[in-house]
């Protein structure tokens, strides 16, 4: 998520140490149970259970409405006929190259990602450059793409709620809520956590839920401050110091503290606070598919719908190796 007009990522990627990787991640959400008076087509699915591209599309709506959606930001179906069939569905962060292969290899119908490939106006998508390439190679493979971009970060049960679920805060609000949205949308979240704790021992448990990459975590504070009252903004959050301190957060997470805003709000800090957590921007928004993949799951088993979905395995932060005082 970025909550105004987005600048090149700058966190770190993929490492071989850290409490996490996608690759250890957790189980790929597993197929739904199929009808039993439907007869199996040839692939185990109930040929009148498979959902149409659009039938996934309303699911998408009910969870996610674009409505939500920041008015810079570029959601919603990228490529894809609305009236195939789709059974398999894979769901990332990035659409990279790489995550394409890995779609394309599994025969997935649909790759839903939260980062958009065409967040800015376009004027040609011929394959002589790295989005028109992934835009041909995802129609020739018969695979959609859509995306759930800051829809997916101010829903209900969206990125920063996924974080505040895993820190175990309560009494969670929107950081800044939404404007056309419920009461509980809107982007970022606050909360308390069950008991006050150190910012180091709470910084440890945010590097511990946190997928491996080489940038780590930062932190800005004393390692013995006090924590409770905690702010979370999955993605890029550093237009939101103003949020933070109006509810007078003790530390904020999120991602792509740049030096200046960063700086900024340590100088503007009150009684130290909020201190600040700095983890990779892949990192908090990947933590947010596994639960969405199920939710999707869920929407279209009520509706009589199967499909296969996945959490891709491909670690998308874009840096391999980070240099630090005493390392070499």
């Amino acid at each position: 998520m970025e909550t105004d007009k987005p600048a090149a990522s700058s966190e770190p990627a993929a490492s071989g140490t850290g409490p996490a990787t996608p690759e250890t991640s957790p189980a790929p959400v597993p197929e739904a149970e199929q009808g039993a008076a439907a007869a199996p087509d040839p692939a185990g699915l109930s040929a009148e259970a498979i959902p149409t591209l659009g039938d996934v599309l309303l699911a998408a709506e009910e969870l996610w409405p674009e409505s939500l959606a920041e008015g810079w930001d570029a959601v919603g179906l990228v490529a894809g006929r609305p009236d195939n069939r789709v059974e398999r569905i894979l769901f990332a962060v990035d659409p990279t190259s790489e995550v394409i292969d890995e779609a394309l290899e599994w025969g997935a119908d649909l790759l839903l990602t939260h980062h958009p490939l065409l967040l800015k106006p376009v004027h040609s998508v011929a394959a002589t450059g790295f989005k028109g390439d992934a835009v041909h190679r995802l129609i020739e493979g018969k695979c959609a793409l859509l995306t759930v971009h800051t829809n997916g970060d101010s829903a209900v049960g969206g990125v920063s709620d996924v974080l505040a679920d895993a820190f175990g805060l309560s009494g969670v609000v929107p950081l800044s809520a939404a404007e056309d949205g419920l009461p509980e949308e809107g982007i970022g979240r606050v909360g308390e956590l069950p008991e006050a704790t150190t910012l180091a021992d709470f910084a440890r448990l945010v590097f511990s839920i946190m997928p491996a990459v080489a940038g780590g975590v930062r932190v800005a504070g004393d390692p013995e401050g006090l924590v409770r009252r905690v702010a979370v903004c999955g993605g890029a959050g550093d237009s939101l110091f103003d949020a933070v301190r109006r509810h007078q957060a003790d530390v904020y997470v999120t991602a792509d503290l740049r030096h200046h805003p960063a700086s900024e709000a340590r100088e503007a800090a009150v009684n130290d606070r909020p201190y600040l957590i700095d983890v990779s921007h892949f990192g908090s928004e990947w933590l947010w598919l596994t639960p969405a993949a199920a939710a999707l799951e869920n929407v279209l088993g009520d509706q009589g719908f199967t499909a296969e979905i996945r959490v891709s395995g491909t670690n998308t932060d874009p840096w391999d190796f980070v240099l630090t005082p005493g390392l070499n």
